[in-house]
């Protein structure tokens, strides 16, 4: 099942809004707050994706399996009244 592991882990790149545990493998959740979704989505810049990478990998040096460890990458959109869609695999390899 889905357990949250923690809320904004930091590392030295940058830091991550939230990780979840799903099974085996660890979600890392992007949390973005825009007046609508549309916005939202697009605002997610190559270079916060590059500092979503390297601070996963980071938090990931601390997990047993390391590196092989499962993950997905989501993109968590809050619009102007508070709704939030989940946008599962949000950011590509």
């Amino acid at each position: 099942g889905h357990g949250t592991r923690c809320h904004r882990w930091r590392g030295k790149s940058g830091e991550i809004d939230l990780i979840a545990e799903d099974g085996d493998g660890l979600i890392f959740v992007e949390v973005k707050a825009s007046r609508d979704f549309a916005r939202a989505a697009e605002s997610l810049s190559r270079r916060q994706m590059q500092r979503i990478y390297s601070s996963a990998s980071e938090y990931l040096g601390q997990m047993p399996k390391g590196q092989m460890t499962p993950v997905r990458f989501d993109v968590a959109l809050v619009d102007g009244s508070g709704a939030i869609r989940i946008i599962e695999n949000a950011v590509g390899h």
